[in-house]
């Protein structure tokens, strides 16, 4: 009887899969998510719009976060360093950073490396 070993993960590697800007102003992450993904909807209404994107401003801890997803450091490491840096305050950091990685990734913001 073989054991399976589920995936963990706080091992994962995460790498960004949209564009995204630094605000001047805050030095907060803005995320640019395309307004239409259909190519026809891409070719007519995206002309008339002022911005192709929507744009969703990140707060100080999920743009510290957002720094971090670079498909080098694992998400471990991203909650780590998110705890070196704002300390008690992000506690419980695994479970924090955890969902917040489950919600860019189904939001398509974020993929994992194999």
């Amino acid at each position: 009887m073989s054991v399976q070993i589920q995936p963990n993960l706080l091992d994962f590697v995460p790498q960004r899969n949209i564009d995204w800007e630094v605000n001047n102003k805050s030095q907060l992450i803005v995320l640019k998510k395309p307004k239409f993904e259909n190519s026809f909807l891409k070719k007519h209404l995206l002309p008339l719009l002022r911005d192709p994107n929507f744009k969703i401003k990140l707060d100080k801890y999920g743009s510290q976060v957002w720094r971090y997803i670079d498909g080098k450091h694992n998400v471990m490491q991203i909650a780590d360093s998110l705890k070196k840096e704002f300390g008690t305050a992000v506690d419980p950091v695994y479970e924090r950073v955890g969902k917040f990685m489950l919600s860019l990734e189904k939001s398509k913001f974020i993929t994992y490396k194999d």
